[in-house]
């Protein structure tokens, strides 16, 4: 009994870390279903959003104040790099699209650290990171507090933006510019309208993800490689599918925990840091369109 309940803790904290992932993984889909463009740059955006928050803080603002502002500041992010570093771009080759995405990468981590300093911080979401007490009580399974509350807010930010992007007008409108840019433009959907909104959702996004894994491993320099965690969840869902990344996000988060708790053991440990790219991996040989993702057929 208990290593069946030891086993059913590793599994929920497996998921609830994929909820996470799924969320860093949303902003790469978005940009890159609405433009094409792999955006290199969304870990630094992770980064950026939430140091910006956590300064703005520190220099007086109150919560409630700070993270409207934040907000404001992300989504200004998001369309200005929209209207000034990738629409000049565009009908370029995708390598310099990625290469422009790689350059601002570079810029955001450099302005974040020049206006708000180096030094880690720690963020408080007036969440406790201890076990929830019932579930410990009653099923003897200790789940932190902190990890359940970030998993409900990444799931919920990500099952509502995909019921606006497959119901509404917005998301109709995404989809078509997804399918053809051309088409669509002649149909009358702005598309630069469509693209700015799309990069401003992802600076939000980015912010929601920033708060979460902050308040659990501190505001640092680190934050930035969250998003090769979002990788394996991508190549597996499809880099085109919102509901991809939240089944893909949970099969990851809970295959590095399981494979970490099990495996690890056996080679020295450190499975956790590489094993979601060796599934990654394996679905490229099988399925290199994902899970989820439109199977490409390029004529010759």
């Amino acid at each position: 009994m208990a290593q069946f309940q030891f086993f059913i803790e590793v599994l929920v904290g497996g998921l609830l870390s994929g909820v996470m992932y799924a969320l860093v993984a949303l902003g790469f889909v978005l940009i890159y279903k609405a433009s094409g463009v792999f955006n290199f740059a969304q870990g630094a955006m992770v980064f950026f959003a939430v140091l910006t928050f956590v300064g703005f803080m520190e220099l007086g603002l109150p919560f409630w104040a700070a993270l409207p502002v934040t907000v404001g500041v992300m989504v200004l992010l998001g369309i200005t790099t929209e209207k000034y570093v990738l629409r000049p771009l565009v009908n370029q080759h995708e390598i310099t699209l990625l290469m422009a995405t790689i350059g601002l990468t570079f810029v955001l981590e450099g302005v974040a650290q020049l206006a708000w300093g180096v030094q880690v911080r720690r963020l408080d979401l007036g969440i406790k990171d201890e076990p929830l007490p019932w579930l410990a009580d009653k099923a003897g399974v200790f789940v932190s507090q902190i990890d359940i509350f970030a998993a409900v807010v990444a799931g919920t930010l990500v099952a509502v933006l995909a019921l606006v992007f497959s119901k509404t007008k917005v998301g109709r409108a995404l989809r078509a510019v997804a399918d053809d840019h051309a088409a669509a433009l002649s149909i009358g959907i702005p598309l630069k309208r469509i693209w700015a909104l799309v990069w401003a959702i992802a600076g939000v996004v980015a912010l929601t993800a920033g708060m979460l894994w902050g308040a659990r491993s501190g505001v640092q320099f680190a934050l930035v490689f969250v998003a090769l965690k979002a990788l394996p969840v991508l190549i597996i869902g499809g880099f085109t599918s919102v509901p991809g990344v939240i089944v893909a996000g949970l099969i990851v988060g809970a295959a590095e925990k399981l494979a970490e708790v099990y495996a690890g053991p056996s080679v020295g440990g450190g499975i956790e840091s590489w094993f979601p790219y060796v599934l990654a991996i394996l679905f490229l040989l099988v399925r290199p369109e994902g899970l989820f993702g439109e199977k490409i057929i390029r004529r010759v």
